[in-house]
């Protein structure tokens, strides 16, 4: 009998990880058609904090219309990459308009991020390529979302932006709902890959 349980055990744990394949080759394919934005405010201080957001809306106010005719994460990225100075000018101007004088760095990035969940669409965990903006020092919590296509909470939405730029899988990943058992197998399957990478 003691045998027979472990090996249902092993059989549904085989069943599980068999099930969450097709699942995370689409999370790893949505990583590679979306643009993420990542902001470091200087520090956690109200202040700080709040002149982070306005950085944000500044940067999105421009590369909205930047990526307004943008077809893919690599035009998207290209086109950040050819305006990377004035992405951290209109950053950096944000910052000296509300009276800071912190250095601003902007890079485009392959990071990390945890699953994140915005208004009607969940973004897996993974690796995406990412502007990262820096206010001051960097130590402060920081502030991601999609720029690619655009899905920042405090910008216009544009759903069908996304359902035009993502395939129909990861269309669903994105906006069922119905995932949130394997979003975190997944974002454990990730910390320990990129723990042994």
């Amino acid at each position: 009998m003691k045998t027979f349980m472990k090996s249902v055990f092993i059989a549904m744990i085989i069943c599980v990880i068999f099930s969450m394949i097709p699942f995370n080759a689409g999370c790893k394919n949505l990583s590679r058609d979306v643009f993420r934005l990542h902001i470091l405010a200087n520090s956690d201080s109200k202040a700080d904090q709040a002149l982070k957001i306005k950085v944000r809306n500044s940067v999105l106010k421009y590369t909205n219309t930047m990526y307004k005719n943008a077809k893919s994460r690599q035009e998207a990225e290209k086109l950040t990459a050819d305006s990377l100075q004035k992405i951290a000018d209109i950053a950096r101007q944000r910052v000296y308009e509300e009276g800071y004088d912190y250095p601003v760095k902007a890079q485009i990035t392959h990071m990390y991020f945890n699953t994140r969940y915005y208004d009607k669409v969940t973004m897996p965990s993974g690796f995406y390529n990412a502007l990262r903006i820096t206010i001051g020092k960097g130590e402060g919590h920081n502030w991601w979302c999609v720029m690619y296509p655009s899905l920042c909470v405090g910008s216009s939405t544009d759903y069908n932006a996304l359902k035009e730029n993502t395939d129909s899988q990861e269309y669903d990943i994105m906006t069922s709902g119905n995932y949130k058992f394997k979003f975190k197998a997944v974002e454990y399957f990730e910390k320990i890959c990129s723990f042994f990478s």
